[in-house]
This record gives C-alpha cells, structure tokens and sequence, in this order.
C-alpha cells in the first residue's frame, strides 16, 4: 500500500503536523528536522495527495495563459514554451487558453468557470482596448501582458515598443537607407503594438529630418508571413523606390523577404530589412534576420514572478507596470557597419 504521512511520521520521529509542514515547505523548521523527514520520505517513496494539498492551502498549482494564438505566431508559441519552463521551476503547471484575439472570447476567458481551476491568470489582450481596462478587475490574481491596455487595475509587463522601433528605425537611417517601408501598421491605431511601433518609426525620421511617406506605409493585420508578403508585394508593385523595411514582427519580415526576393531584389544590398521579436526562425532564414530583441526572458521571468507574488498575498497595493530591456540583433539582411 502507498505510504502515509502516518508512516513518514513514525520512521522521523515526529509528529504528523511537523511532516505536513515539511511538505507544504513551511520555513520554520529547524534543518536537521527538515532532513529527517526528508529522508523518511525518500526511504518510504510517499507522494502527497495533491487533492488533499489543494483542499488545504485553497491552491490548486495551476496557472492559467490566454494568448491569442499559438499555431500562426511564433512570438506566443514562444512565449507560452518559455512560461511552461518558468512555471516548472516554481512547481506550477500552465494550462493554456487561446482566444484568436477576439474581445469575446477575452472576457469569456476572464469570466470562465475554470478561474476556479486556476490560483492566477497570465492574460495577453488583443481584441480588449483602453476602454475595458476597468474589466480586468477580477477576484483573483492577474498579471496583463501585452500594449492594448495601459494603466488598469492589474500589475502589467510589457516591452519598449516606442523606444524600440525608434531604436530599429535610426539603426536602418544609420546605414544609410533614407526610404524606409514599414510593414505592419494598423489604420488609425494609436495605442496597440501597430500604433506605438509605427510612432518610432515617425519619430526616428523626424529626428533625422527626414519625411514620413504614407506611401511607404503598408499595413497588415493579422502580422502572419502570408500578410508580410502580400503587403510587401504590393509596395513594390506602386513602384515607388524604398532601400530599407521595418516589419512589426519577426513574422511580417520572414514574408516580406520572400516578396522581395521573388522581385529580384537583393537583401541587404538594394533593401535591408529588419524585424521585430528576435524568434528562433531568425538566425535560421536566408538571409538571417536582422531584429529587435524585446526581452522575451525578461518578460517571462518579470510576469510569473509577479504572478506568485499576487498569489501568495504579496506585492505592493498598487499594480505595478514593468518594461523589459531591448536591443537591436544585427544578421544578414542588414549590411555590416
């Protein structure tokens, strides 16, 4: 039969509450109790019933992670790999939600009967604006990823996405590319990923006092590579001469290169091309992608370590909003300074 914490009791010599405390890692015990108990536990092979351990702490160990996708964003599949692997090493398990970014099935997500299932929530927004920030008022803890949202109730991670594509923008300018396509705008966005990317953009040329071509803006949504190439061919088919592409995303860029080359036109020498999100894929396209790294491991460890701290009572009365570092990765598809 399997053994009991009446059995790790008697083999440690102690009582059964002290053998509870060791398994729910309570801290105030004294290390050569700690290792008896741990010892018995070895010797006996006991498994704590995680029902029962539930039932006790009012914890179930779970998380849960709405994204809005994972089959067609690599960003997410990315993400969500990087938030098992964080989870794991603070013995939670993730279950993961996929709403397709639509504002619908957000709320549903927030609302779900599986919140019960769950000890917090990491929630990417897509389909909720500013206006449903008072909607992510929830009875349970919940770090906001993402830039749909700013200010709300909830403790919020996000990444430099102003200062980077201004960041990426004066990079291009630097090497000498004056007319510089953009791909992956959003009309009329003004808060979102699109809308605060494309803002860089406009203050790195307006900075280098050069003009902002609305015919060199291409817009896309969904930011999948079908879209990145479509867009792309459709800016070389205006005629109008652009040396330089900054797509919103990894994604966007791995289409918009394929565009181009199908046009004959040379990367980096007649256009380079640059991406955001720094994916795997990057180091691995032809040419390699040049990208902005937003910080994906700061956003993962910042937001889960928040989410732990919400669940276990703790953190400041006041949500906290915290940005991750970025950088610019120079590849191929930029030539070399």
């Amino acid at each position: 039969m399997a053994a009991t914490l009446h059995d790790v009791a008697l083999l440690a010599g102690v009582s059964i509450k002290t053998v509870s405390n060791v398994v729910n890692d309570y801290p105030h015990i004294r290390p050569e109790t700690r290792a008896r108990v741990e010892a018995a536990i070895a010797e006996l092979g006991y498994q704590p019933n995680p029902s029962a351990r539930s039932l006790r702490s009012g914890r179930t160990g779970l998380i849960g992670l709405a994204v809005p996708e994972l089959s067609l964003s690599s960003y997410f599949a990315e993400l969500a790999d990087r938030m098992i692997a964080a989870a794991e090493q603070r013995g939670l398990t993730v279950l993961i939600e996929q709403t397709g970014g639509d504002r619908q099935r957000e709320l549903d997500v927030l609302r779900s009967a599986r919140r019960k299932m769950t000890d917090g929530l990491l929630f990417s927004a897509l389909g909720m604006q500013q206006d449903d920030a008072e909607l992510l008022r929830q009875p349970y803890p919940l770090v906001l990823l993402g830039e749909r949202i700013f200010g709300g109730p909830t403790d919020h991670v996000t990444m430099h996405n102003v200062e980077a594509a201004r960041t990426a923008t004066e990079h291009l300018l630097r090497l000498g590319r004056r007319r510089i396509a953009v791909v992956g705008a959003h009309v009329g966005e003004v808060i979102g990923s699109a809308g605060l990317r494309l803002r860089g953009y406009r203050e790195a040329l307006e900075a280098a006092g050069e003009p902002y071509r609305e015919e060199l803006i291409g817009y896309a949504e969904p930011w999948h590579r079908a879209d990145g190439a479509e867009v792309t061919r459709r800016l070389i088919a205006t005629g109008e001469p652009f040396d330089g592409l900054f797509a919103f995303n990894d994604n966007l860029a791995f289409g918009a290169m394929r565009a181009l080359q199908e046009a004959h036109i040379a990367i980096p020498e007649q256009v380079a091309v640059l991406g955001f999100d720094n994916l795997d894929d990057a180091a691995y396209s032809v040419p390699s992608l040049s990208t902005v790294d937003p910080g994906l491991p700061e956003i993962v460890e910042t937001s889960i370590s928040l989410l732990v701290e919400r669940i276990a009572g703790r953190g400041p009365d006041e949500p906290q909003e915290l940005m991750a570092g970025y950088r610019i990765v120079e590849r191929e598809s930029t030539p070399a300074r």
